[in-house]
């Protein structure tokens, strides 16, 4: 059974704009593991709670998605956001 995982990164007030873009770049690289199927990050249209970025996955299964959330360039990209945002996850099978 495929796996879903949706992120919404909500961006802190007063981030710079080269950060911003820094973690989009960042988020985008991590869609390349063989576990993953598909992968789009993107900036939410509707700014008016402020800047957001979408995280949209879908896995093999549920072990590829614990794989890839163990790899180390996940870890990385998860402690660059954590300076930057706040985030809403949402994972399920399909």
């Amino acid at each position: 059974m495929t796996f879903r995982h949706i992120v919404l990164f909500r961006i802190r007030d007063g981030v710079a704009e080269d950060d911003i873009e820094g973690a989009q770049a960042g988020l985008r690289a991590l869609g390349v593991f063989p576990e993953i199927i598909e992968w789009r990050v993107e900036r939410s249209l509707d700014a008016r709670k402020g800047v957001v970025l979408v995280e949209e996955a879908t896995f093999v299964d549920e072990a590829g998605f614990l794989r890839w959330r163990e790899r180390a360039a996940h870890q990385d990209a998860a402690a660059q956001l954590a300076r930057i945002a706040d985030w809403w996850i949402g994972d399920y099978a399909i």
